[in-house]
């Protein structure tokens, strides 16, 4: 049942709007968006589809088809402390908008996801589909930025997630056969056309069969761990810092990290290994794309996902299996975990004359290893998309 098909059934008419959101994947310049580090992506064509009506009352009543409790609250009371279900991200993006513009109609609606939950930035799809709704209905019209900035703070303030904007950036300026290239620190970012001499290139998504939030998970110690070095790192250069949530290893030179880095805590240098590696990974990967060199570039995604295990150090031993899988079978360009890494999915860029032989190859290898995942775990194959559509 499709999101427009559940509203139908459940307010007995025709759902009056419709909108949709692409998920995103970002095979280079991962764990660096938080740290004001520049990243590259995609959109893909499967994303959050929501069906929605007005309500004049001003109530805000929702329900998603992979949940089954149903959320309601008022636009003008939302609940101020978070209630630990699916619809927090949704209660934080009411507060973000309406503490600038003044909200008076709420909203009825289903919302749907396509694909597993995990890894493909589905709470940033879900939250801008919501926004653009909401404005819809309130008459408001917003800026790119502000959507991506709205839907930031959402998660930052109200869930608790210290994620950077390269979801939501990606969800938002994206185009079909274009890579992002995004510079996170002020926000400038380049649409890098697919160069008429690349060869062809599809994405396939390899869904370990475990979901995950990152609420719980260990993604904000990962952050912390990043602020700690680069705050260890401007003591020890003598340079000048402020607050600690306001700290970037962005901020800090490479320079000052090869002197200085051997003197911080094993975890916070490896913390700053990854990202100082990520940051040089996505500039050879904007230019490999920039020539048409997709075997280059996916090469390049290997080694960020290399990076992600050794020195982020995320990963189940579930992604990893299909991390090392991926690079062992013919086809497949490159690739990495997709997300924050600690359950979720894994990502692929393959040539599409090898589709058929690495769905086959891979589901093999790795239901071998995980048997009891068979059912849960799940192969997609996608194609780069537009961003929302204002």
């Amino acid at each position: 049942m499709t999101a427009y098909e559940a509203f139908a059934r459940i307010y007995k008419k025709e759902p009056p709007y419709r909108t949709f959101t692409p998920y995103r994947v970002c095979p280079v310049g991962a764990h660096v968006d938080h740290q004001l580090g520049k990243i590259t992506g995609f959109a893909i064509d499967k994303g959050i589809h929501i069906a929605y009506g007005p309500k004049r009352n001003g109530v805000v009543e929702i329900q998603s088809l992979q949940f089954e409790k149903r959320a309601q609250w008022h636009i003008s009371s939302t609940p101020e402390v978070p209630e630990g279900d699916w619809a927090d991200h949704l209660r934080g993006a009411t507060i973000a908008l309406d503490s600038r513009y003044r909200l008076n109609v709420g909203l009825c609606a289903v919302i749907d996801g396509e694909l597993p939950i995990g890894g493909l930035s589905s709470s940033a799809a879900v939250i801008i589909t919501f926004l653009s709704a909401l404005c819809k209905l309130n008459g408001i019209s917003l800026f790119p930025k502000e959507l991506i900035e709205l839907s930031k703070e959402a998660e930052n303030k109200y869930v608790g997630v210290a994620c950077g904007k390269l979801d939501q950036s990606c969800e938002v300026y994206c185009k079909k056969n274009h890579l992002l290239y995004l510079d996170t620190r002020d926000d400038s970012y380049e649409l890098i056309p697919q160069s008429p001499a690349m060869k062809p290139y599809k994405f396939a998504i390899f869904f370990s069969g475990l979901e995950r939030s990152l609420a719980g998970s260990a993604f904000n110690m990962r952050v912390d761990e990043c602020r700690s070095a680069a705050y260890a790192l401007k003591a020890y250069a003598g340079m000048e810092y402020g607050k600690f949530e306001e700290t970037n290893l962005r901020d800090v030179p490479y320079e000052v990290f090869r002197q200085y880095g051997d003197r911080l805590p094993e975890n916070w240098r490896k913390r700053a290994e990854h990202f100082y590696g990520e940051s040089e990974r996505v500039e050879r990967a904007a230019e490999a794309w920039r020539r048409g060199d997709i075997e280059a570039y996916g090469r390049i995604s290997f080694e960020s996902g290399y990076s992600s295990i050794h020195r982020w150090e995320t990963g189940s031993p579930e992604l990893k299996k299909l991390y090392e899988i991926m690079t062992e079978t013919q086809g497949v360009y490159g690739g990495r975990f997709s997300g924050a890494g600690f359950k979720g999915c894994c990502l692929a860029i393959i040539d599409p004359a090898y589709q058929e032989s690495i769905v086959e190859q891979v589901t093999k290898k790795y239901l071998a290893a995980f048997p009891h995942l068979e059912g849960k775990y799940s192969v997609h194959i996608c194609e780069s998309a537009d961003g929302v559509k204002f």
